[in-house]
């Protein structure tokens, strides 16, 4: 063909003609050359010539058009009427090949009319050959034929779900055909197949749902639905496009897991409740695991958990109320509340295991076991609260030949779980006071069996507590050691100067007022033997300083003195009351309730416990006159010289004075100040604050150390308004103004 003559468009088309009839034998499997590059140039060549040519013989716009009716007339005559013929999976495959053949289609003829796509196309802003080539086939065979390859993709992923065997690529391949006919957007594969998958897979989930719920155990129901969700995972990673995966998720754990959720939870012998009492860790790890992926699934789960570890915790409390009744004077003899917090740490070591290892330490479910512990670890015990046990918990771990008997690592890791127990006691304060009463006494008496723990506990009460909760107790350990050192250097003292001399052994404890625990000094009058040891040892301390006013706390000493009965003299380890009160029968061999008193200078009360204690307990150091098992202030008392013991020493103990109504009641001073000090703070830096408001900020300062009470509160307000440190709003009852 000359170049140079002008091609006309019947006669250029006819010779096109060819090329494409080529191309169909080609796709179509019919015994055919492929395509020489030489044919290939020339069909090029004469398109890009009928283009190129002077108007009126330019062809651009009709070509465009031709190409489009080649497409049309391939699809009617021979692509459609191969399909209309076949059904469901062999519908599915012809399908399948007649797209890839489109495509081939597409990508030749496109090439031969290249030159349109570069010029034509781009100047006059038309749609592109390759658009054009697919939407013939979206036109004419996608819109006929998409909703029946829909319905069949569908029945055989139900075939599938069902257990059979079915052609996954073939699937794969179709669903291509949906993704690439919306060239580069979804959606045709969204509402020609999604919509209608998902639908299916709810309704084939309800169906299934409906019938588990009533035949299969809570765990059985869970293997059941895990199960099914790694199966639709790995329908999609198989044939669904990607994007499917969040939906189908979605749709099934609503179905499965959302719809019942209540219903599994709640089964009787298999529910969430069974799983915690039987301790089935497995499934309920899974039960996370597939509630752990539903906005607000865990929820149920972790109200059930906290539910259940509140009336395990509730239960330990009334066992040992039980106990403490069952016990002879219903008070907590035997120990009782040593055996309660043993169990309640027992209790948070099982369940804080749950929370580590089942519900991968999910926030929701530390603050279940929270909560339920704040519960009953508040509760009080036979009149004794949570906050005294604890602390009687820790004397017991701390002192010497405690009620534990445990290794120092064992000691260490209870002393953690201890610290962890009063995160959830609202009245730390209260246990800092009965802590501090039984760290003074194990320190002032020698009973702490380790400076080491004692340090560890408090180092871990500071990280829990902050510093404030502690300082007083970090003084009254180095105030030990402080007096340790004072001490060695009275001793020095001593022997440096043989002319003073107390006559006595003397070992005096110097303590900080503000660190330790207020004890009554009284006026004791002291034996003389005593009277100059206290001098001598004044002497001493005034070298060392003369700003320091020394208090002697007589009710806090020892002493030990030699008691010369018939038999044998005996060793009497006693508190200074009781050896003044018995050295006044060195001079005296009869004396009475009332000549003691006044010689010592003591109240009644102290006097009953004094004398009782020498007269009516164990050991009769002194005869009294009538022998009733009372002290009366009619009473006589004489020196027993029958006394007799096996032992050539003995410990005469006073009794104990009840201090729990000390403590509480030093507590609630504390708490009053503590208020006071909260109310000024808030209103200083707020200046007005509405009633509740007030309220609630001071509520939220004060209640890493305990609850106050609002009754309380609103009391400590009236009184700082009385001493003008607030002012109600003269229009606005309810409104606060600070007075500085």
């Amino acid at each position: 063909m000359d170049q140079r003559k002008t091609i006309e468009l019947d006669e250029g088309w006819d010779y096109m003609q060819k090329g494409i009839t080529k191309l169909k034998r080609i796709l179509e499997g019919k015994p055919e050359p492929q395509f020489c590059s030489e044919e290939y140039m020339m069909l090029y060549t004469t398109i890009y010539n009928m283009c190129t040519q002077k108007p009126p013989h330019d062809y651009s716009q009709q070509l465009y058009e031709k190409y489009r009716e080649s497409f049309d007339e391939y699809i009617t005559l021979s692509v459609l009427p191969s399909l209309r013929e076949k059904h469901d999976e062999f519908m599915l495959r012809e399908l399948v090949k007649r797209w890839g053949n489109h495509k081939v289609m597409v990508r030749w003829l496109s090439r031969f009319f290249h030159y349109l796509d570069r010029y034509f196309i781009a100047r006059r802003s038309l749609a592109s050959l390759n658009e054009v080539g697919l939407t013939c086939f979206h036109d004419l065979v996608y819109t006929e034929l998409h909703a029946k390859a829909r319905d069949a993709v569908i029945a055989l992923i139900d075939k599938e779900r069902e257990g059979e065997q079915i052609d996954r690529a073939l699937l794969k391949n179709v669903l291509d055909i949906f993704v690439e006919i919306g060239m580069g957007k979804m959606d045709f594969y969204e509402r020609d197949f999604e919509e209608y998958m998902l639908q299916d897979t709810s309704d084939y989930y309800t169906r299934k749902a409906s019938n588990w719920i009533l035949v299969d155990s809570c765990p059985d129901y869970m293997s059941k639905s895990e199960e099914c969700l790694k199966k639709e995972r790995e329908r999609v990673a198989n044939y669904l496009h990607s994007s499917s995966e969040p939906k189908l998720v979605e749709k099934v754990q609503h179905e499965l897991l959302v719809v019942y959720q209540n219903q599994l939870l709640e089964k009787e012998h298999s529910g969430c409740r069974a799983l915690l009492k039987d301790d089935k860790m497995d499934d309920l790890s899974r039960m996370y695991r597939l509630y752990n992926k539903i906005p607000k699934g865990l929820d149920p789960v972790a109200t059930v958990f906290r539910q259940h570890i509140a009336a395990d915790g509730a239960a330990l409390v009334q066992q040992a109320e039980d106990a403490v009744a069952s016990s002879q004077g219903g008070n907590a003899a035997g120990g009782q509340e040593q055996v309660l917090i043993r169990k309640f740490i027992e209790l948070h070591d099982k369940y804080i295991k749950y929370v580590n290892d089942c519900f991968m330490n999910h926030t929701l479910f530390h603050k279940a076991l929270k909560e339920a512990f704040e519960v009953f670890c508040n509760k009080t015990v036979a009149g004794s609260s949570s906050a005294e046990l604890l602390s009687t918990f820790c004397d017991n771990i701390l002192k010497k030949g405690g009620s534990e008997k445990l290794s120092d690592e064992a000691i260490e890791e209870t002393l953690d779980k201890v610290v962890k127990l009063l995160a959830y006691i609202s009245d730390k304060d209260l246990f800092a006071e009965f802590y501090r009463k039984k760290l003074a006494r194990r320190l002032l008496f020698d009973r702490s069996a380790s400076d080491d723990h004692e340090r560890s506990i408090l180092l871990k009460l500071k990280q829990q507590c902050g510093g404030q909760f502690t300082s007083k107790m970090e003084g009254m350990l180095t105030d030990l050691t402080l007096a340790r050192e004072n001490q060695t250097n009275f001793e020095e003292y001593l022997s440096n100067n043989p002319t003073v001399n107390p006559g006595i052994d003397l070992s005096v404890t110097v303590l900080t007022t503000g660190f330790w625990p207020s004890y009554k000094s009284f006026d004791l009058n002291l034996p003389a033997e005593m009277v100059k040891c206290v001098e001598v040892f004044k002497a001493f301390y005034e070298t060392k300083t003369k700003h320091r006013k020394l208090t002697w706390i007589y009710s806090l000493g020892t002493c030990h003195i030699n008691g010369k009965f018939e038999q044998k003299t005996i060793e009497l380890i006693v508190s200074t009351y009781q050896a003044a009160a018995l050295l006044l029968f060195n001079t005296s061999d009869r004396l009475s309730y009332t000549e003691i008193m006044t010689q010592l200078n003591l109240t009644n009360d102290d006097v009953v416990r004094l004398l009782h204690s020498l007269s009516c307990a164990k050991y009769k150091i002194l005869s009294k006159e009538p022998n009733t098992k009372t002290i009366s202030q009619s009473d006589y008392f004489v020196f027993n010289h029958k006394f007799n013991d096996r032992m050539r020493r003995i410990k005469i103990p006073l009794p104990p004075v009840d201090e729990r109504k000390k403590v509480i009641e030093d507590v609630d001073k504390d708490r009053r100040y503590a208020i006071d000090a909260a109310l000024v703070r808030i209103m200083k830096s707020r200046k007005v604050l509405g009633h509740q408001q007030l309220v609630s900020e001071c509520v939220e300062q004060l209640s890493r150390m305990f609850k106050p009470d609002i009754k309380a509160i609103k009391k400590r307000m009236e009184d700082l308004i009385t001493r003008d440190y607030l002012e109600r709003d003269k229009e606005n009852q309810n409104l606060f103004k600070y007075l500085a």
